[in-house]
């Protein structure tokens, strides 16, 4: 059983070429191949299968071709270019009876091949697989007559094995592996769909529920605003609220529209300390409502570049957040720290802290952790902005222990003017 073993011992082979093939083209995804490269692959394959065959007489070859014009013919529709390069490469071993064996087997098989490709690409995966099984049986018995015109003194039944198993058996494995690839692809490419269209329906849930809320507001007061014999006070007083509950849809779209095109409208030199200071002192209010006291530390100097409308947006949101984490009251420190390459800001509150799963979802598009009483899309300024800005973001959270947000930007140096 001599070629038998031989046959083995080559398709183990380059099923462990092809393993590593797909290993390669799983983790570069992003790496694209043109149908060139695939040729120049198959090619090289094929050779590989002529130049490694089995041949105890001159005149005759037992090797594993079969499987390369079988595979590169069905799924990639590259038959002739295969049969065509098979023939040559025979063609240098000797023009004899197996030469033109090789002309009369495979010629044919390219142009039918060529044919059934774009019918073979329309059938299930399951019907490909037992079509290319068949095929390289097919193949391997017009192979096995043909060599024993050749060749007389290997066992008939060691042939017969060789070319009827072995092929069919390397063919099924290698197009069962490109079904599961493509499957696999496929499903991936679902995922990601239904992701994006769950995105899109989370989105505009929560920004219409979020613009609903204060325009019917405002549209009862202006309703009451049509009565004629309506007070000059009262009618201020509607006016203001009607403003206020404006204003508030328009801050719902802005900061959609921060997270949704997060780029940096001007540059500018930040003094971090003095805009921190002037955060704090507009949050105060605030603070002094959930009886939480402010302590700072912040250093002498630290200056960074960017847009500072947005880092003023930014730091509101992050406060204010850790604010209302603290309903009954706590203390909230915020602090920062120089060095020659960045600036780190750090915010930490005392209050109901995040698990684990909360502090995963953190940033992710409409989630937040205040139940009905948001959106996510503050936390999701937050991160929009911090890479806007060439910054990390890291949070550290514990149920109970309170959380600490560290943000840290590029720094500048005002002496040398970097």
């Amino acid at each position: 059983m001599e070629i038998t073993k031989h046959f083995f011992l080559n398709l183990s082979i380059i099923i462990i070429v092809l393993f590593f093939c797909f290993i390669f083209l799983e983790k570069n995804r992003k790496l694209t191949f043109s149908k060139p490269s695939y040729i120049i692959f198959f090619i090289v394959l094929l050779w590989s299968c002529i130049q490694f065959s089995y041949h105890p007489v001159p005149h005759a070859r037992y090797d594993l071709r079969v499987i390369p014009l079988v595979i590169g013919s069905l799924y990639l529709g590259i038959g002739p270019i295969l049969a065509a390069f098979t023939v040559l490469l025979r063609g240098l071993y000797g023009i004899n009876l197996g030469f033109y064996q090789t002309i009369a087997l495979y010629v044919p098989f390219a142009i039918v091949a060529w044919r059934l490709f774009p019918w073979f690409g329309k059938q299930p995966a399951i019907r490909r697989m037992a079509i290319s099984v068949l095929i390289s049986m097919a193949l391997g018995m017009l192979s096995f007559v043909g060599l024993r015109f050749n060749e007389t003194e290997s066992s008939l039944l060691d042939v017969l094995a060789a070319y009827l198993f072995i092929p069919p058996l390397g063919v099924l494995i290698i197009s069962y592996s490109i079904e599961f690839f493509r499957k696999n692809e496929e499903m991936k490419q679902q995922l990601i769909k239904a992701e994006k269209l769950k995105a899109v329906e989370q989105m505009g849930a929560a920004i219409s529920h979020e613009i609903r809320n204060p325009l019917t507001a405002a549209t009862g007061f202006v309703q009451l605003l049509q009565d004629d014999y309506l007070p000059r006070q009262k009618r201020k007083e509607y006016l203001s609220i009607v403003k206020e509950e404006l204003l508030s849809a328009e801050r719902v779209i802005q900061d959609y529209l921060t997270f949704a095109k997060p780029a940096l409208e001007t540059i500018e030199e930040i003094n971090v300390k003095s805009e921190l200071r002037q955060t704090i002192n507009l949050l105060q209010p605030l603070a002094n409502q959930n009886s939480v006291e402010i302590h700072t530390d912040f250093s002498i100097i630290g200056f960074i570049k960017g847009d500072l409308q947005k880092f003023r947006q930014c730091f509101v949101n992050i406060l204010k957040n850790a604010i209302e984490a603290m309903p009954n009251g706590g203390y909230l420190s915020v602090s920062t720290e120089f060095s020659q390459t960045e600036v780190t800001i750090t915010v930490k509150d005392t209050g109901e802290g995040m698990t684990s799963e909360q502090l995963a979802r953190l940033g992710e598009p409409f989630y937040s952790t205040k139940g009905k009483n948001g959106t996510g899309l503050g936390m999701m300024v937050v991160y929009s902005i911090v890479k806007a800005m060439d910054g990390t973001i890291r949070v550290q959270s514990e149920v109970g222990n309170g959380t600490t947000i560290l943000v840290k930007f590029p720094t500048i140096s005002l002496l040398n003017g970097n």
